[in-house]
């Protein structure tokens, strides 16, 4: 017998429906697997039509958008968030974006000539922990196909990373690709074709790529350093309906009233003092002495309430004594005098 079947990397010829289910709670590396099959089937033309007519039929005209959105939710979760880091010419590049561009990022991908891509990973270690499972790639090669605008196939290699939710759907939390190097291989055929013509030739010598991405995936990355602190304007806009000005004005507000704001204080528990018994003897003699004790501790409370400061006065004393004058010295301090009035010596 065959044992084609017990392979888990098996495929039905009858189609998915026939398809051997198999757990997520395997090796994360099969989830990568599974999102190189998805991407490999987003060229085919019939996947294309089927998420046309469903786009179609849900009163969506965009059927793209809508096909890697579906596929951003199911290998991504809801706060993702996908990291890569190069070395181009003007020195090394750092670029995070969130759940919300991820879609749109691997859709630049395929918009900048790409046909096929995928991932190979090599020799990973996987570590459990108690809600995730991390994955650390020291070989992993990023493989993508280029149609235009000329035949060749693209090799990255770098380091991957990638942290999974540790659960039945198990899907990437963190995925940070560092880019090494990367090699573009033009196949021997061409070069045949076009041994005799010196133009054609100079064209196959120059690179397609940076660092192994296109200049749509670059272009996307530098926009994203806009668009990723304006998520919080956007969803702003998407739930309470404002005008841009006016979400721009209450995000601002808030994030005034968070550094204005003062860090709150520990509560702290009141302490519950035993009352000493007095003798009967010693009480008369010690009640001319509290009652001069009560009268000079009203008297310090009452000078005490007179020096208290608040908090906007104690800051403008900060600011006023800590400002420079025109010759570098200080131009001037505040004191405050016995009776609670501001003085100042020059």
């Amino acid at each position: 017998m065959s044992s084609a079947p017990h392979d888990p990397f098996y495929s039905s010829p009858f189609g998915p429906f026939y398809r051997r289910h198999t757990p997520y709670m395997v090796q994360p590396e099969y989830r990568i697997y599974e999102m190189n099959k998805r991407l490999q089937a987003r060229s085919e033309p019939s996947d294309f039509l089927e998420a046309s007519k469903i786009a179609n039929m849900c009163g969506f005209e965009d059927s793209d958008n809508l096909w890697w959105d579906a596929f951003a939710t199911e290998f991504f979760e809801d706060d993702a968030t996908l990291t890569l880091s190069f070395c181009l010419e003007d020195g090394p590049k750092r670029y995070t974006i969130g759940r919300t561009l991820i879609p749109r990022y691997f859709s630049t991908v395929f918009e900048g000539g790409v046909t096929d891509l995928y991932y190979i990973l090599k020799h990973s270690k996987e570590s459990y922990h108690n809600s995730s499972i991390t994955v650390d790639c020291d070989q992993c090669t990023m493989v993508t196909q280029h149609g235009k605008p000329m035949f060749t196939k693209v090799c990255t290699e770098g380091r991957l990373i990638l942290e999974f939710t540790f659960d039945d759907l198990m899907r990437i939390k963190t995925w940070h690709f560092t880019i090494r190097q990367y090699r573009e291989l033009v196949p021997r055929s061409i070069l045949a074709m076009h041994a005799q013509d010196p133009q054609v030739l100079e064209q196959l010598s120059k690179n397609i790529t940076r660092m192994g991405l296109t200049n749509f995936t670059l272009n996307y990355l530098r926009l994203c350093v806009i668009l990723e602190p304006m998520q919080e304007l956007m969803s702003r806009h998407k739930t309470y309906n404002l005008s841009p000005r006016d979400c721009l004005k209450t995000c601002l507000f808030q994030k005034w009233q968070r550094m204005v704001a003062p860090p709150a204080e520990p509560t702290r528990q009141p302490t519950t003092k035993r009352r000493k018994r007095k003798n009967s003897t010693s009480s008369t003699s010690n009640s001319s002495a509290g009652n001069n004790a009560n009268s000079t501790n009203s008297k310090k409370k009452s000078a005490a309430a007179n020096l208290s400061l608040s908090s906007q006065e104690l800051g403008a004393l900060q600011s006023c004594s800590l400002n420079p004058g025109r010759d570098g010295a200080l131009c001037h301090s505040t004191a405050v005098t016995p009776t609670g009035q501001f003085k100042e010596k020059h």
